[in-house]
């Protein structure tokens, strides 16, 4: 099955807050072929040049983008802020004007503040795909777990989907939320007060820990340790009190259950290391899932 070609606009990707079903459907669709080619290298992007721009680290991030668009045979430039020009006061805008006037296809963008990537979408002539923007999405990890939830379920209507831990800072919950909905996909968030995000309580419920664990899906978000410097939260050993997926609890979890966790983890902290490691889990299938994921995605972005 083909993926469709939008206009060359069209084809950035910068949340899927406002994408359809049908294109989330289509790449996901694409993405089921990408991973049952059996080929390493399929140059369907042989001419086309892509820039991975990342102001904020993410290593995995980048090598799940950097393979996906070596698999398809496009030319990579990487670069990080602390190894650009931006690090010396060139603003973001005059980088990716800077890598588009050198005659880049696109560019694939990581970002700490929130809406710059919106701005910059309007600004230059080159498809841009979002690689997470502050707090707001992060629409390729998001793809990545409807992707793996479909694989384990078959379809998403009617999943059961709890999202825990750091939803007021979380792109990847947001992401989520918007993505599964279209789906008709029941999506509830559990967090300690200081991390909820009053604004989406009223497209999907918070509830308690005991309910969240009564799920198909149940997500747990990367905690900032770095955050209870700033009183969010007391201790890693609290938050694992109160909301780690301990032992104990995944335990409790339906047969049918499926744990799933953005990574990087903090083992032992919001997901025990044997969790990690279970039967249920799904976070190394997660993360292998991107590269197709990501493959549909710059495709959809660069083909001709």
């Amino acid at each position: 099955m083909m993926i469709t070609q939008p206009a060359l606009k069209d084809r950035s990707l910068l949340g899927l807050k406002e994408l359809s079903r049908g294109e989330i459907e289509s790449i996901l669709n694409r993405a089921a072929h990408w991973e049952a080619q059996q080929e390493k290298l399929v140059p369907v992007l042989e001419s086309r040049f892509v820039a991975n721009m990342f102001f904020e680290n993410s290593t995995r991030t980048r090598f799940s983008f950097e393979m996906a668009e070596k698999r398809l045979g496009a030319q990579v430039l990487n670069f990080t802020a602390a190894a650009s020009s931006v690090e010396k006061g060139e603003s973001i805008y005059d980088t990716v004007r800077t890598l588009e006037s050198m005659g880049i296809d696109a560019g694939v963008i990581r970002l700490k503040p929130s809406g710059v990537l919106q701005q910059l979408a309007q600004k230059v002539n080159v498809p841009l795909v979002n690689a997470g923007d502050g707090n707001n999405e992060h629409p390729t990890q998001a793809l990545l777990d409807l992707y793996t939830m479909r694989k384990a379920f078959g379809e998403l209507k009617g999943l059961r989907v709890s999202i825990i831990g750091d939803i007021k800072h979380s792109r990847v919950a947001r992401s989520n939320l918007w993505a599964l909905q279209k789906f008709g996909a029941d999506v509830r968030f559990c967090a300690p007060e200081t991390m909820q995000a009053p604004e989406l309580a009223e497209h999907a419920p918070y509830v308690e820990l005991p309910d969240a664990l009564d799920a198909d899906v149940v997500m747990m978000l990367r905690v900032q340790l770095e955050r209870h410097k700033q009183g969010i939260i007391t201790s890693a050993e609290d938050y694992r009190e109160h909301y780690g997926l301990t032992e104990e609890r995944a335990a409790s979890l339906k047969p049918s259950t499926i744990i799933m966790h953005p990574a990087p983890v903090n083992r032992n902290v919001e997901i025990d290391d044997a969790v990690v490691e279970s039967a249920a889990s799904r976070i190394f299938p997660q993360m292998a899932n991107g590269v197709p994921i990501r493959m549909a995605v710059m495709e959809r972005a660069m083909k001709l």
